[in-house]
């Protein structure tokens, strides 16, 4: 009954979205942030697939409705947590007795997310470690509720989508949420990352405890940090720190190692009292082939060029434009609003002018969406690429990414 239930929500928040987004189609005018409200306060109850698809979809803060995008990217900040008894019923299903391994756990969660929520936790020896446990039951649903996420999508068509498209973009999101509940694979991760970056002073990466491990909860030594999200009020000079070893990091991952941290929203990082990054979070990491980076190298260096034929070439190359047709015009004005962070010399990202001009693209995005197609195996690369810049965004960072980016760009060719 209570799948029955869960089952019947979710149909009634795809249908609000829809009747939405329908509305807006056929030239209404769509109450966005009430659409917002409702699908905070369902999915933060609900969790799940829905709403991790949900707080994807808030970090494409240029392409939402304004109203829209503010009231998801709440489910970042403000998801509610799971009542401690239930999370109480997954820890004694790891642990039997608590009592013998924990002297004390904090009920109320370090952080909440979609997928599980942190608990702190104080170890007989005195020691402070975090508990990032597994919803209850979250597994058992996760299928039933991919279902109804694969329903919700299919409003894509609405926007031109083709099916086959929406298959594919499909199982690559459902096989990323399937991922984030192995927790052995994520405690892997982690004991690569540290080993990989241990000579790197500005990175800090919790070290996993694998006799407090399990299918259900994942142990690890508590790193104190200052979420980046709470950055803001922070100093510059410590903003530009961590912005630079943000930006260095995230280099070096694809271009040296062909790996990408893809769940990049802001409470899975952090700055500790020394200034170094806290990379917490490494349940979601994703391969990326050179072919790829590439690929996309090549597309920036068109788009920089303002060469249109040669952004279009570099989208079919990559499978992201099909039909008749280059929307030449469009590809000019994207880089038009592209171009200037690459300049020679520091670059604000936080300049909104940046990103006003992406946003008053967004209709006729839109409109061409019969030719524009997101390649269906960069979805999650798309995303954690769009997730990283905004956290850059959110630090006010100040870098010359023509610097950056020149040496890739020519090993690219």
């Amino acid at each position: 009954m209570r799948e029955q239930g869960r089952t019947r929500r979710l149909m009634g928040l795809g249908a609000r979205t829809g009747g939405a987004l329908l509305k807006t189609r056929l030239g209404g005018q769509a109450d966005w942030r009430a659409l917002g409200e409702a699908l905070f306060e369902g999915l933060s109850e609900l969790k799940g697939p829905a709403m991790k698809l949900a707080q994807i979809m808030s970090q494409w803060d240029d392409l939402l409705p304004p109203d829209l995008a503010e009231e998801l990217a709440r489910l970042q900040r403000q998801a509610e947590p799971m009542p401690w008894p239930r999370i109480r019923e997954a820890l004694v299903l790891q642990y039997g007795d608590i009592d013998h391994y924990f002297s004390e756990i904090e009920e109320r969660p370090f952080a909440s997310a979609s997928m599980g929520q942190v608990h702190r936790a104080t170890t007989h020896e005195g020691e402070t470690i975090v508990l990032k446990v597994q919803y209850p039951g979250l597994a058992d649903v996760l299928e039933s509720d991919l279902v109804q996420v694969r329903r919700i999508m299919r409003l894509g068509r609405w926007f031109k989508v083709p099916q086959a498209r929406l298959d594919a973009l499909f199982e690559e999101l459902a096989e990323s949420l399937r991922g984030e509940l192995d927790y052995d694979a994520e405690a892997a991760a982690l004991a690569r990352y540290r080993e990989r970056y241990q000579g790197d002073p500005r990175l800090v990466i919790p070290e996993p405890l694998p006799a407090l491990s399990g299918q259900h909860v994942l142990a690890m030594r508590y790193v104190q940090g200052t979420p980046l999200r709470e950055l803001a009020d922070a100093d510059d000079a410590t903003r530009q720190v961590v912005a630079q070893t943000l930006a260095d990091w995230i280099t070096q991952e694809l271009f040296t190692y062909g790996e990408l941290h893809a769940d990049p929203h802001a409470g899975n990082f952090a700055a500790d009292a020394d200034g170094r990054l806290v990379i917490y979070d490494l349940g979601a990491v994703i391969a990326v082939p050179e072919a790829r980076i590439k690929a996309m190298m090549q597309l920036l260096d068109a788009t920089l060029k303002h060469d249109a034929m040669g952004m279009d070439e570099a989208l079919m190359q990559m499978g992201g434009r099909q039909g008749q047709g280059a929307p030449l015009a469009l590809y000019r004005e994207s880089a038009e609003c592209i171009a200037p962070l690459f300049a020679p010399g520091e670059q604000d990202f936080s300049d909104v002018r940046v990103h006003r001009r992406l946003r008053e693209l967004t209709p006729k995005v839109w409109a061409a969406m019969d030719r524009l197609q997101p390649p269906a195996d960069t979805l999650l690369l798309s995303r954690a690429l769009n997730g990283h810049y905004w956290n850059l965004v959110r630090l006010g960072a100040r870098l010359d990414m023509h610097e950056r980016t020149r040496p890739l760009l020519e090993w690219a060719h």
